[in-house]
């Protein structure tokens, strides 16, 4: 008798949903405006060099985002370059960053992420963890629901005993928490 179902799931690569190109323009103008950051509170607490003392506190970290924002310039001039250039004939960048299954499958693992988040700040830490990995192995391990409920209250019941009894570090804690005394 299997506790788990097989789940057999044909994958399609087709469709792209995001481009190589976009991410590489998407991420470099990140980076180029986190370098900017970077280097603008560097010059605020001090990037020079002090006669005494050498380098004051933003003296490294300004050439670190210096670095980071011509490499970001660098990146972000190739792709709309080779951009223009196949607007203009050139040869096509086909290349995928992610197709649309595999786009929508970490929606939906990103989603159930979010409204735990969310629940660990209504139900505490543990039920919320419980609920997550039992509803995950349900869903996604097409596991039953005994097995999955029953592994969910074992991760939770680890989890507290691991932190809140051996390394005494307290966790949110909810209403059943509080109800139980802790």
């Amino acid at each position: 008798m299997h506790e788990k179902e097989e789940a057999v799931e044909e994958v399609d690569n087709s469709g792209t949903a995001v481009s190589s190109r976009t991410m590489e323009i998407a991420v470099a103008a990140v980076f180029l405006v986190l370098s900017a950051m970077v280097m603008r509170d560097s010059l605020r607490v001090g990037a020079g060099w002090a006669d005494i003392e050498g380098p004051r506190a933003g003296y490294f970290p300004f050439y670190i985002g210096l670095v980071m924002g011509v490499a970001s310039l660098v990146t972000l001039g190739r792709a709309v370059l080779a951009r223009m250039v196949e607007r203009r004939g050139g040869p096509a960048d086909t290349r995928s960053f992610v197709t649309r299954q595999a786009l929508r499958r970490v929606l939906l693992v990103l989603g159930p992420m979010a409204v735990y988040v969310a629940a660990v700040s209504l139900l505490g830490i543990y039920v919320s963890s419980a609920a997550y990995v039992a509803l995950f192995m349900m869903y996604f391990g097409r596991y039953r629901p005994l097995p999955a409920i029953l592994t969910g209250v074992c991760v939770a019941l680890a989890m507290f005993v691991t932190f809140e009894i051996w390394f005494l570090v307290p966790l949110p804690k909810g209403p059943l928490e509080e109800f139980l005394g802790y």
